[in-house]
């Protein structure tokens, strides 16, 4: 017969059984790596097995997401398209007309010659400079004091170029200031660089301008350096207090200077009447020089008089535009006189 009531192990003994186990496993814990890494080897297939289903619903919502999107996405552009198609409708309207009056007014109407996309290599470190590094150079025809713009408004101008890159100082910089106009009231002011990629400030604005909140401000072409007509910023506080001789006014500029990547540059066009710094030409490919054709009934010069008009001409090209073309004129000189004539 067995006892009722049972002795099993003692609870002091299962105690010292446990701390005893305990320190063995501290002690070999690094030892049995080996043995922890081949089991986890050898249960990741079933891992795999055991999140595949939850993988295959994930992917399903994801692609049944990403199809709508696309649809909604699609449906968006198509509705904007259609708004952009009308407005280019009532612009094309629009050009022709400003075309017509201003060929009743007899003012030529200012056109960008050639454009560059560059893109934004490096940004600057420095909290107190703002500017960018384009990956466009002297190679490409980039000049200093070249206008920058991208997608939504201006962003700066160049001052400095290498042969390969170029630094654009953004219109943020306390340095930077651009002639403006208010496009309500054509009110011409200068903004100037906060310090803030979000901020510029118009100062030296008297009480009495009629400045607003949401007045758009444009280029105003003063200065030969931006052409006249380009979006810059939003004016969105203007404030008068007692005692103060101006108004401290501040805008938002349109283009996104914290988040640029692809900038546009601008060559003004030659009748823009925009002066490139140290008369640096447009590239040829864009503007190739045209032929001089003689003209009928023209005196024969002697090579003397030939070389010393253009050696003149060489002198005067200087003059205006800084750039050496005597060689091009020697050249030219040599290809234009006629051969002496044989003395027998």
């Amino acid at each position: 017969m067995k006892p009722i009531f049972v002795r099993g192990i003692s609870n002091q003994f299962r105690l010292t059984l446990a701390i005893i186990l305990s320190v063995i496993l501290l002690v070999a814990n690094h030892r049995l790596d080996p043995a922890r890494e081949s089991l986890s080897s050898a249960l990741s297939p079933i891992q795999y097995l055991a999140s595949l289903p939850g993988v295959m619903l994930d992917w399903s919502s994801e692609s049944f997401a990403t199809r709508n999107m696309l649809a909604l996405q699609n449906k968006e552009l198509l509705r904007q398209q259609l708004l952009m198609s009308e407005r280019l409708q009532r612009f094309e309207h629009l050009r022709q007309e400003n075309e017509r009056l201003r060929a009743l007014l007899g003012s030529p109407a200012y056109q960008d010659s050639r454009k560059m996309v560059a893109e934004v290599m490096e940004v600057a470190s420095d909290p107190s400079h703002h500017y960018v590094v384009l990956n466009r150079g002297s190679r490409s025809g980039v000049f200093v004091g070249q206008p920058v713009v991208d997608a939504q408004g201006v962003v700066g101008q160049v001052v400095q170029v290498s042969e390969m890159t170029s630094r654009v100082l953004l219109l943020s910089d306390v340095s930077h200031g651009l002639p403006v106009r208010i496009t309500r009231n054509d009110v011409r002011l200068v903004a100037n660089g906060a310090g803030e990629p979000d901020e510029i400030e118009l100062r030296h604005v008297a009480k009495s301008t009629d400045i607003r909140v949401g007045d758009l401000l444009v280029t105003s072409g003063l200065g030969n350096r931006f052409p006249e007509g380009y979006p810059v910023a939003r004016v969105m506080d203007v404030q008068t207090e007692d005692g103060q001789s101006y108004a401290r006014v501040t805008a938002q500029p349109l283009a996104a200077l914290d988040r640029i990547r692809y900038l546009l540059l601008i060559w003004p066009s030659p009748d823009s009447g925009v002066t490139l710094p140290h008369q640096v030409p447009v590239p040829a490919a864009d503007h190739p020089p045209e032929e001089a054709k003689p003209e009928p009934n023209t005196p024969t010069v002697t090579p003397s008089s030939q070389g010393a008009a253009n050696t003149a001409q060489g002198a005067v090209t200087n003059t205006n535009g800084g750039t050496n073309v005597n060689g091009a004129n020697a050249a030219t000189g040599a290809a234009t006189t006629p051969p002496p004539a044989e003395v027998h």
